[in-house]
């Protein structure tokens, strides 16, 4: 007879319960910088490295297709194995990744440790949430998980001033060794405060009247593979040429491969790593189609703008770093009123109003170019795109959690994250091919002008798209949802991660 499942004990404001939180709070920080902070540092990497465009899109890629296609998995390898055990594999690996990333002596190894980074992120970035689900005593729960959010999201601010001072007193690889200390602190406080615990349900052994859970590895194979074919396609495409054979053949091979995962999950059913019974309701498909186009508007946006406020406004790393602090700013204070307002009245009037209002901020800084004032010229703009995205954000998240039975809350929001990541990857991919940007064009100021505007066009539309989608097919979910904090990353909050 199986021996019962302790509850879990731990309390907010005591030593574990503190020492658990910051674990959590630094190693999903880790994650976050990460994201953000290499946009800020591609100008200057990619002269010391000799990059062209698709180096520094691939430096981004390589990152997010990880996370996005394993993110899943991550999680699932927490539930059978140990989320402690997952969650300080995940801190290590993430952390030597980080170290090669910082010693690259040419593109080719900056982006192989950049994949590499990205799967240790996969497996750090769904522990750091779910041991605090699974850690403190109920009654404490949300206090843990609302501390969390709101410490993760202070650390990705003050990414920018990290950030940009190393780049510019130092060297951009600092930002890859910053997260050395950083890891000794959240292994050290795993160690001695995180307690082990897994979903007893997923264990290699199933007993009497237990049914086993099958390891969808091939799901998550699948998936990367769909989405590393189609990447490699768009990205290589301007240089390699449109038809050349290692296109086509990517291209076939990530078409090929997203409709055999769609098959293979069909045929698992509920216990695929994506149950395809989640999109029999039309609000949970809407609401993660809109989450492609947002976050691939926002991916756009970010790879972009810090390249082009640096090689062509000719601002320092550090200025580029918190010229959008106010986005921070107001993700961080107006995501809890939103959601709270979207419980009231429902998600469609600020999942409409919240992208065209950022689309507008984007045809704004459209206009900047050399000598621009940060008051006059980019100010404006920022703040109604920070604006749009606080419409956007928590109202989204919580939308996605009512929209599937509570039993399904956590592979939805795990895809919904991973939806987020892949619209991003997307983004960065296309929009340079589609502006025409390719080569050492990232250096040319009059080339990357004309592209940056473009892309600013691109992004405002998808934004526009993404608030029609909004107006004709989302409606309140069949219950109630309470106010919820972000699941996303807040990549858009804060210059480029």
């Amino acid at each position: 007879m199986t021996a019962p499942v302790p509850a879990p004990a731990l309390r907010m404001g005591t030593a574990a319960g503190r020492g658990t939180l910051l674990a959590a709070v630094l190693a999903s920080g880790m994650v976050f910088l990460d994201t953000t902070v290499v946009n800020v540092a591609l100008p200057k990497l990619g002269q010391d490295l000799g990059a062209n465009v698709s180096d520094l899109q691939w430096t981004i890629n390589g990152y997010l297709l990880m996370l996005a296609a394993f993110v899943l998995l991550g999680g699932a390898l927490g539930d059978r194995f140990g989320r402690r055990r997952i969650f300080l594999i995940g801190v290590v690996w993430f952390t030597a990744a980080s170290v090669l990333c910082g010693l690259a002596q040419g593109t080719g190894w900056l982006i192989a440790a950049r994949f590499i980074q990205g799967a240790g992120g996969a497996l750090l970035t769904p522990g750091s949430l779910s041991v605090l689900q699974a850690s403190f005593h109920p009654d404490d729960r949300g206090r843990a998980i609302g501390a969390w959010a709101g410490l993760s999201g202070v650390s990705t601010a003050l990414g920018p001033f990290i950030g940009g001072w190393l780049i510019d007193a130092l060297s951009w690889r600092w930002i890859f060794f910053l997260n050395l200390p950083i890891a000794v602190l959240v292994v050290l406080a795993a160690m001695r405060w995180v307690p082990e615990s897994r979903d007893e349900s997923a264990s290699r052994t199933a007993g009497p009247g237990r049914t086993r859970r099958r390891f969808d590895v091939g799901g998550a194979l699948l998936g990367a593979l769909a989405l590393a074919g189609v990447t490699y396609a768009l990205i290589d495409a301007p240089t390699r040429g449109y038809d050349s054979a290692p296109v086509l053949i990517a291209a076939l091979v990530g078409l090929l491969s997203a409709a055999a995962f769609v098959l293979l999950e069909r045929r698992r059913g509920d216990g695929a790593m994506l149950p395809t019974g989640l999109f029999s309701s039309r609000l949970f498909s809407v609401l993660n189609l809109f989450t492609v186009v947002v976050y691939a508007a926002l991916g756009g946006f970010t790879f972009f703008f810090a390249v082009y406020l640096q090689n062509v406004v000719e601002w320092s790393a550090f200025r580029t770093g918190i010229a959008l602090l106010p986005m921070t700013l107001l993700l961080l204070i107006g995501s809890a009123r939103t959601g709270a307002l979207s419980a009231r009245i429902g998600p469609r009037l600020p999942l409409t109003v919240g992208p065209v209002i950022a689309a507008v901020g984007l045809l704004l800084l459209r206009g900047i170019g050399p000598g621009a004032s940060y008051w006059t010229d980019v100010l404006p703009g920022v703040l109604l795109f920070g604006i749009g995205l606080t419409l956007v954000v928590a109202p989204l998240t919580a939308s996605v959690l009512a929209a599937v039975q509570d039993r399904f809350s956590g592979v939805a929001s795990g895809f919904n994250n991973a939806a987020s990541r892949a619209g991003s990857l997307l983004a960065v991919a296309a929009l340079p091919l589609l502006v025409g940007l390719s080569g050492g064009g990232y250096e040319q100021k009059a080339e990357l002008t004309d592209a940056f505007r473009g892309a600013m066009e691109l992004c405002a539309g998808l934004l526009v798209v993404g608030a029609v989608l909004a107006l004709l097919l989302v409606h309140r979910p069949p219950r109630d949802a309470p106010p919820s904090q972000p699941c996303h990353s807040l990549p858009a909050a804060t210059p480029p991660k």
